[in-house]
């Protein structure tokens, strides 16, 4: 495309072939997009790629699907709270490969995007239990990239591990951990990271990794993450729990069950 406009800045152009029109926002469509790279060495088909996608993504209205080549698609809806849900949701893979996302504005030519970048879900361990906030995790995971972290404890609360959202740039190794120092004695500790769903990009290369590459392996891939597993429960004071007894007041959550009531069952 840069080409092509030095190539028309070369020319001498005619009244009608020189400036003159001009698009404005009324004139676009009301689109809202994303532009994927399927990472596979396999060719795609879309309708493949259609039956996989629409039962995990659900969209409320109906989107586009064009190919542009290199393994990129194009996916175009009308529903911007679709799109925001699609990339809030990676990372997303297609035939166990890693599809990388953007989110395009329709301005630029989308021979001009970039896939270098992806979210991936990081798990930080080794965290002191005093140093366990999500601040703290923020920090730490700072050397990645970009950190997006969840607000909802179910989410980045792993009990012994806090877990972030990240932007890997795709062109380096995998970051194995960082080294801290905590307080004014400087001890240091080794922060470990583990990655889920995407880290076989890295790790399985079928004997082709050099000594040096060696040095990751399968210890970077996170176990499955169940949110809705509680790992942890409050327990409030033992007569203020009796206070509220008294007063009438329904018992907490996390501390209603009595020791006959849980009897028998395994914990949630």
């Amino acid at each position: 495309m840069d080409e092509l406009a030095q190539s028309w800045s070369r020319l001498k152009l005619s009244d009608r072939e020189g400036p003159g029109c001009c698009l404005l926002d009324d004139d676009s469509k009301e689109k809202f997009s994303i532009a994927a790279k399927f990472l596979t060495k396999r060719a795609i088909n879309m309708e493949v790629i259609v039956k996989t996608f629409n039962p995990l993504w659900r969209a409320k209205n109906r989107f586009k699907v064009q190919s542009f080549g290199d393994h990129k698609i194009l996916f175009t809806s009308d529903n911007k709270e679709d799109v925001h849900r699609i990339l809030e949701g990676e990372p997303w893979t297609f035939d166990k490969h890693l599809v990388v996302m953007n989110r395009y504005e329709n301005e630029s030519s989308l021979q001009d995007i970039r896939f270098e970048r992806t979210k991936l879900w990081v798990q930080l361990h080794g965290i002191p239990m005093k140093f366990m906030t999500l601040e703290v995790a923020k920090k730490i995971g700072s050397v990645l990239g970009e950190v997006f972290a969840p607000t909802d404890p179910k989410i980045f609360d792993g009990g012994h591990f806090i877990r972030i959202q990240a932007s890997i740039d795709l062109s380096l190794p995998l970051c194995r951990g960082r080294l801290i120092s905590i307080g004014e004695g400087g001890k240091q500790v080794c922060i470990s990271f583990k990655y889920e769903r995407n880290c076989d990009l890295w790790i399985d290369s079928e004997g082709t990794l050099t000594p040096e590459q060696r040095e990751f392996g399968p210890y970077l891939r996170a176990p499955l993450f169940v949110a809705a597993r509680r790992s942890a429960l409050l327990v409030p004071g033992f007569y203020a729990e009796k206070k509220k007894k008294s007063l009438g007041i329904p018992r907490d959550i996390d501390s209603g069950r009595t020791a006959d009531s849980g009897r028998g069952r395994s914990p949630e």
